[in-house]
């Protein structure tokens, strides 16, 4: 007897209802425009509200402000040194919680990473302020560790009570004089998710870091690869293979990265970009200030690294680069054709549902296509409409309240730094031969009609989509991790992997191939049964029915 498919019907209005009718009135009708059901219009996107700040009462599934400057941006790097200004509860946060990795073996090499290093404010520093026990952990940092850098963070109380952190650090910096000291206003209320703390720490690493390198970088091909964070080694496979091509990569910002690295940024010839959202900003500063011309990229899936790569070799015109790079996609794609085709037969048909931070929503779809999977349902937790509906919609974007807490730093073209690296006839040339500089056309394009399209996910949510939805698979973040399982849904954390990786580039593709396999064709999954289903013990009704 043969195996029985799995038939789920769904409509995608109906599961819109279904998700809005559990709200208030007034809250269903600000969800309705985070939620869009993907359909095709006269030549334009459907239009979905997104960066808005998260309903009170609802257990959403983004970070604050702070999580993304510190965990995020300053956590993958690696000799910088990482000092928390506040109560130990948030510094815990900082203590290796993302698998953010380093290789540190090269001579001179640091790795604080692993450190977590707080101000532990009491009840007397927030009553009388804690600027003086910040300079006595500054220097308690440098005593130890004599780092080329201490980058100091603060978190919500710090902000309330109104401590200068900026200028505790101006006056540590001049005092040690060989050591770079800054500081991160980024206390968690700052903004409407993590998006804001990513941009707060970029502004500062640019301001206080960037051109500041003396050496000369002197290689041929040169490139930085900007919204990479080196997840489960993604970003040691990356370097694998632009080293392999001939590509050197200066600066990753931010995985596997080193103060000096991000010194030598300003010596690239072109930016490339992974995470459109955590770092598209630091693109145009790096074009504006040094002449760096930016492009789009994804090394997530075999296919995607393929096409990142010829584009990478078609910029910088150079007929040996272009041939090289053909020959390491070719002696790299016979292995991922082995597993695909092994993998393919079991995960054809299968449906998937990601919900993540950034642009990976998007580039894991890559991954399922090559697979024969369906993406059925997306969305990001910090994101703006120009990541799902593109660059194009950024001049009609408005300027909120929340966005105006964040510093926007205007920069000019540095008189002694800035380099075009292309011609304006060079450019043009590109641009005509079907080249596009800043370019990405964001996640709805690329999902079927039909599909649903998320912003902002939260826990109710997410459950109702299982059950109306019955993926194969459900990707998120830890938060969700276990309240999916229960429900007899195999989840596959995509945001710091507490297991598994590098997914990046042709290795990681092969890695994510057979670990995506193992969890949709388990048996276990079918055996799994949330407690409540079989002892329900608590029943209630809203107010509002």
């Amino acid at each position: 007897m043969g195996k029985a498919e799995k038939v789920v019907h769904w409509d995608p209005t109906d599961v819109k209802e279904k998700l809005l009718e559990k709200y208030p009135p007034k809250v269903a009708r600000k969800r309705a425009k985070q939620i869009l059901i993907n359909e095709a219009l006269e030549n334009d996107t459907p239009e979905i509200t997104a960066n808005v700040r998260t309903i009170p009462g609802i257990i959403t599934m983004r970070g604050c402000t702070y999580a993304g400057c510190k965990g995020v941006i300053m956590g993958p790097t690696s000799d910088i040194v990482n000092l928390v200004h506040g109560p130990i509860g948030c510094s815990f946060y900082a203590w290796l919680t993302r698998r953010n990795q380093t290789d540190a073996s090269g001579e001179g090499g640091e790795n604080f990473i692993s450190y977590c290093m707080s101000t532990d404010m009491q009840d007397s520093d927030i009553i009388f302020g804690g600027e003086k026990k910040l300079e006595t952990a500054i220097q308690e940092a440098y005593d130890l560790f004599k780092p080329k850098a201490i980058a100091v963070f603060a978190t919500c109380p710090v902000g309330l009570i109104g401590d200068d952190i900026h200028a505790v650090a101006r006056k540590m910096k001049d005092k040690f004089g060989d050591c770079n000291v800054f500081a991160f206003s980024c206390e968690g209320y700052k903004g409407v998710s993590q998006s804001a703390g990513h941009h707060i720490a970029n502004n500062q690493v640019f301001t206080h870091i960037v051109g500041s390198s003396g050496t000369e970088k002197t290689d041929r091909f040169k490139i930085n690869l900007l919204g990479e964070y080196n997840i489960g080694g993604d970003g040691f496979e990356i370097d694998r293979i632009l080293k392999k091509c001939g590509i050197t990569n200066i600066a990753t910002f931010s995985g596997n990265s080193t103060y000096d690295q991000f010194a030598s940024a300003s010596q690239a010839d072109l930016s490339a970009v992974m995470c459109h959202r955590s770092i598209n900003y630091v693109a145009d500063m790096l074009e504006t200030k040094y002449g760096i011309p930016w492009i789009k990229v994804n090394f997530i899936g075999a296919g995607a690294t393929a096409k990142s790569l010829r584009k990478i070799g078609q910029y910088f015109q150079d007929d040996e680069l272009s041939a090289r790079v053909e020959e390491v996609i070719a002696e790299e794609m016979p292995a991922v054709k082995e597993v695909i085709e092994d993998v393919r037969p079991r995960t054809e048909g299968k449906t998937a549902m990601l919900f993540l931070g950034g642009s990976r929503a998007h580039h894991y779809q890559e991954l399922f296509t090559e697979m024969g999977m369906k993406s059925i349902s997306a969305g990001y937790e910090f994101a703006h409409r120009d990541d799902y509906e593109g660059r194009h919609v950024i001049p009609t974007l408005k300027v909120d309240a929340d966005s105006r807490n964040i510093e926007e730093i205007h920069v000019e073209p540095d008189p002694e730094l800035y380099r075009p690296r292309k011609s304006e006839k060079e450019l043009q040339a590109l641009e005509k031969g079907g080249f596009e500089f800043k370019d990405y056309d964001g996640l709805i394009p690329d999902m079927e009609e039909g599909a649903l399209v998320v912003d902002d996910l939260n826990q109710f949510e997410a459950e109702k989509l299982v059950e109306l939805m019955k993926p194969d698979l459900f990707c998120a973040g830890i938060k969700e991790k276990y309240s999916i399982q229960k429900l007899g849904v195999p989840m596959k954390q995509l945001h710091s992997y507490d297991s598994g990786g590098p997914y990046a580039g042709f290795k990681g593709a092969m890695n994510f191939y057979r670990e995506v396999d193992r969890l949709v064709n388990s048996r276990i999954w079918g055996y799994m049964k949330p407690p409540w289903q079989e002892n329900p013990e608590l029943s209630a009704t809203y107010v509002w029915e």
